[in-house]
């Protein structure tokens, strides 16, 4: 994932968050244009605008065209190739009518695979950055994915709705500043029988991944998630490639 990546992208990647401008109303109203001229279905239900709802000034962000690279970065086709998302949401074996939380969503790269999955149930793709929340809900109106909703969260609180079922985790852990407090309030949040997913970057030199410096053994993420009450029910040990796949369980 953070392979080759530019300094100009990974500066991207720290200011996503800042201001400058564009707006969630202005975004919609070109989604939907953008909709007409691909056929899409008007009939469709709108989707609010999740920063308004979060009361976050859509002014205030950045457009589109200054964080485009690293969304294109996030959503690069050679990922596929050792991240294997469909085959991760295979993984998962979904009925269909689950509600899903993607913590730390980015570009929804996970987020509409899984809602996919679930054509009776909904995806809840949750993230810090404003910029990342608009472009998730700009391309679920253009696609007309009516199954997911963006949700701007804040850094030391997962949001985790009671209704979730599956709470996925994707390299977003070694970003979590207070790790042992941040599980233990996703754990707190969630309901009796749901399913937390952890996927982490292993230990060693690999071709793909953070900083060693900033990855978390094996041992220490079963022993975090662990001290928050959730206890692990399975492991993907042979899926992933470059990658640690957890799941725990929430007991009753």
């Amino acid at each position: 994932m953070y392979r080759k990546m530019s300094a100009k992208v990974f500066k991207l990647v720290l200011l996503c968050g800042l201001a400058v401008a564009a707006g969630c109303k202005t975004e919609s109203q070109r989604a939907a244009g953008t909709g007409k001229q691909a056929g899409q279905d008007h009939n469709l239900p709108g989707i609010d605008c999740p920063l308004r709802k979060a009361g976050v000034d859509p002014s205030s962000l950045r457009p589109f065209a200054d964080v485009e690279k690293y969304i294109a970065f996030l959503d690069r086709p050679d990922r596929a190739a050792w991240q294997k998302p469909d085959e991760v949401v295979k993984a998962l074996a979904l009925q269909g009518d689950e509600t899903v939380v993607d913590l730390g969503a980015g570009s929804g790269y996970f987020s509409f695979r899984l809602a996919q999955a679930v054509p009776r149930g909904k995806v809840v793709a949750a993230d810090l950055e404003p910029e990342m929340i608009r472009h998730i809900h700009h391309k679920a109106m253009v696609e007309g994915v009516t199954n997911l909703t963006p949700v701007i969260i804040k850094g030391d609180d997962p949001q985790v709705p009671g209704e979730a079922d599956y709470v996925f985790v994707c390299d977003v852990l070694h970003h979590v500043q207070y790790r042992a407090g941040w599980l233990k309030k996703a754990a707190s949040e969630m309901k009796p029988g749901a399913r937390f997913v952890l996927i982490e970057f292993k230990e060693g030199k690999l071709p793909e991944g953070p900083p060693e410096a900033v990855k978390i053994s094996r041992k220490q993420l079963v022993e975090l998630v662990s001290e928050a009450g959730l206890r692990l029910e399975a492991e993907k040990a042979d899926l992933l490639p470059y990658q640690v796949f957890l799941v725990f369980r929430k007991g009753a």
